[in-house]
């Protein structure tokens, strides 16, 4: 494994729009993540009966119809959340659109860096490790490959700050979150491919 230097036509990154885009989709993203499972009782859901808890006039008290009610403790809960899907709709240029340019913007400000391969002799942590600090990344990273690799994945999956993705899986918010991203020169062709105009 080394270090290789690739060149990259300024045609081919996608700088001078998108930003807009890459607001929408990682907001999508986060949003589809959201579990939307939150639920309250109303006061027609509250257990209790329909009796009137004191007579309307006469007793000093503010008139009251039913113990359900929301303002009385152990009522129920007014305007409260109920379960719900946040996932949001992009259109497909727009999911492509903010790629291009969440990547353009890694790889013009030098934090994508491509090697020829990812190989180690043995599924330990302490060698994806040492390679990481060998590449001066001290800092999270995604780690991107063009197919999934046993290997590649299991020396990744302990480090923390240190994600794993296929080229073609890889999304905005990933791109976002990592500060390096690590590609085979193999994910690197397919992520060019993505972004071709």
């Amino acid at each position: 494994m080394k270090k290789i230097d690739v060149t990259v036509d300024q045609a081919q990154l996608t700088l001078d729009k998108g930003a807009q885009a890459v607001k929408d989709a990682v907001t999508a993203i986060r949003n589809a993540m959201r579990a939307g499972t939150a639920c309250t009782k109303g006061k027609g859901e509250v257990s209790g009966s329909n009796k009137k808890p004191w007579k309307q006039k006469g007793t000093g008290n503010a008139r009251a119809g039913f113990r359900q009610s929301p303002v009385w403790r152990g009522g129920g809960v007014a305007h409260g959340p109920k379960p719900r899907d946040f996932e949001q709709k992009l259109n497909k240029k727009v999911w492509k659109l903010a790629f291009a340019r969440a990547f353009s913007d890694k790889f013009a400000a030098g934090d994508v860096i491509v090697v020829d391969e990812f190989k180690f002799e043995a599924p330990k942590t302490k060698l994806m490790a040492a390679f990481l600090k060998e590449l001066g990344i001290d800092r999270s990273a995604i780690i991107v490959q063009k197919d999934v690799d046993d290997t590649t994945l299991l020396v990744t999956s302990n480090l923390p700050r240190v994600d794993y993705s296929t080229a073609q899986a890889l999304d905005v918010y990933s791109l976002m979150v990592a500060k390096k991203v690590v590609c085979d020169k193999a994910g690197f062709d397919v992520i060019m491919a993505r972004i071709a105009k």
